[in-house]
């Protein structure tokens, strides 16, 4: 038996796994790669497998990055089944054909501007053609009960409280008259989540690949209305917008149940509600048909008490890029919701183009932000980004309530294996970042004591029973140096275009600025010598 590494290894991106039994081939997950222009290259990589020799797919959950590759490993020749939830199938019908708008668009601007600089043309990643034909290979299955994909393969899935329909994966494999039990978490969903129900627990496993997005901390415990009413009725005194990058699945239904409640209690004005995404409308219309998904909570609200929790009285749904376009046209106060989640795509750049800028703003970011996505920079005190081509200073109120985020934290995570009966061989992390993954695996040995061990992209283990040896990777996924590299370019970039407007505006009308741009001077100094030191390590 070997399990192979091929994405989410120290990164929080691009889950995918393959396990191989014998002569049979499956693979777990087939997510894109999402974040920095570097790390989005990697989509376009060859396969570290052949296509047409992987006997079917499991699919944890929806999310582009653990099913966004799904289309371009169907048109590279795979034939097989795609199993998964019913709810994740549901999901899966418009998030991959979205994401395929998403890449012909790209391709289609790309090779506009490539032509005129004589650039080769670019294909799209894959077409809305190839994400439907791939949907025909979705295969649903209910949870908690035992299927068989081949005898060698036997597999269940559980209830993983992330969004609606994620799986925990438990499979059963045989060879050669060994076995073992394999259980892959995916996204680990906190308790107690408003809609979603709270995640399953598994009672024993000899492997567990696990993810770590938040093992480094501990979420912060406060009363999420509170403060979400406080941040919406500070900015409407301001007589601004709030501008909130939310990803379309799970996300923004738990914003639209915390703003009923918060209605529901007259806690907050009912001031206009936009859900500017198609994705997130058509998303928001499958969580209601999708009710055996919900808690005992959201469901006693809709049936017994007839009291929809996604509606608001001046909830409004934005199809149309011309609706999009005439929202921030509105002269009053607003919320925003908006796709993507991370800030990098879609929709909410032209939101942030108009509202960054604006002092009475707020720009509230609910979930996981990417190293190198625009929404970590925003989050990191950026004064100026590029957006869309265009330098916009950063003058909106910036605000970050982690106590949204569906993944557990690092307590959540060691309280869900504590419910196993039985301690695993080992536990392989995944699914987070260097950092946030080797902080886990300290205080997990301190506390539980189980062994760990923190893939590298194309890493296998080759699986002997309760037994198991590393093959090691020598493949680089992505260059840490050059990743912080470009990083540290975009901030010059930014400190160079603020230097040239303070320089613009002395040339307009005096020097009394000219202390401030002493100061800018020498900041980009300092990033100019980081910069030559980041350079001169990497030779």
């Amino acid at each position: 038996m070997r399990l192979t590494f091929l994405g989410a290894s120290m990164m929080v991106t691009g889950s995918s796994y393959l396990l191989e039994v014998g002569q049979r081939k499956i693979l777990v997950d087939c997510g894109m790669f999402q974040g920095s222009k570097a790390t989005e290259a990697l989509n376009r990589r060859p396969f570290l497998f052949d296509p047409t020799a992987i006997d079917a797919v499991l699919l944890t959950h929806a999310h582009i990055d653990h099913s966004g590759l799904l289309p371009r490993l169907c048109k590279s020749g795979f034939k097989g089944k795609i199993y998964t939830s019913k709810a994740t199938t549901d999901l899966c019908r418009i998030m991959l054909a979205d994401s395929a708008h998403i890449q012909e668009f790209e391709a289609e601007r790309d090779n506009r501007k490539g032509k005129r600089a004589g650039k080769i043309t670019v294909e799209p990643l894959y077409t809305v053609a190839d994400a439907e034909y791939c949907l025909l290979q979705f295969h649903p299955v209910p949870y908690n009960e035992l299927f068989e994909i081949f005898p060698e393969f036997r597999v269940k899935l559980d209830d993983a409280g992330h969004i609606l329909g994620s799986s925990i994966i438990e499979i059963w494999l045989s060879e050669n008259d060994k076995t073992a039990k394999l259980v892959f978490s995916g996204d680990l969903g906190r308790p107690d989540q408003p809609i979603i129900k709270d995640p399953t627990y598994i009672d024993e496993a000899d492997y567990i690949i696990m993810e770590t997005t938040y093992g480094d901390r501990v979420h912060e415990h406060y009363d999420q209305m509170d403060a979400l009413a406080g941040i919406i009725n500070d900015t409407v005194k301001r007589g601004g917008n709030i501008v909130i990058p939310a990803f379309a699945v799970g996300r923004t239904q738990i914003i639209l149940y915390f703003l009923h409640q918060l209605l529901k209690a007259g806690k907050i004005p009912d001031i206009p509600v936009f859900i500017d995404s198609p994705l997130a409308i058509s998303a928001t219309d499958i969580f209601m048909h999708n009710p055996q998904e919900f808690d005992v909570e959201a469901y006693d609200m809709v049936y017994k008490q007839q009291d929809n929790p996604l509606r608001l009285p001046h909830l409004n749904f934005t199809r149309t890029s011309d609706e999009s376009k005439a929202i921030n046209l509105l002269d009053e106060p607003v919320i925003i919701i908006s796709a993507s989640g991370m800030a990098d795509a879609g929709r909410i750049l032209h939101h942030l183009k108009h509202n960054l800028w604006r002092p009475e703003a707020s720009i509230l970011f609910v979930g996981y932000q990417a190293q190198g996505s625009l929404g970590r920079r925003l989050l990191e005190g950026a004064k100026r980004v590029k957006i869309m081509g265009e330098e916009i200073s950063v003058k909106a109120k910036i605000h970050n309530m982690e106590g949204f985020s569906a993944h557990a934290d690092q307590q959540q995570l060691l309280n869900w294996l504590e419910h196993l009966k039985t301690p695993p061989a080992n536990i392989f992390l995944v699914h987070g970042e260097h950092e946030a993954a080797e902080v886990f695996a300290k205080v997990e040995q301190e506390r539980l004591h189980i062994p760990t061990y923190i893939p590298h992209y194309g890493d296998s283990a080759v699986i002997d029973g309760r037994q198991f040896s590393i093959v090691g990777s020598s493949i680089t996924l992505v260059d840490p140096k050059m990743q912080q590299l470009h990083e540290y370019l975009e901030q010059l970039d930014s400190d160079y275009m603020e230097l040239k407007r303070q320089i613009e505006q002395i040339a307009a009308g005096g020097d009394q600025k000219l202390p401030e741009i002493l100061e800018g001077v020498e900041k980009a100094g300092k990033f100019i010598r980081k910069t030559a030191e980041i350079i001169g390590n990497s030779k």
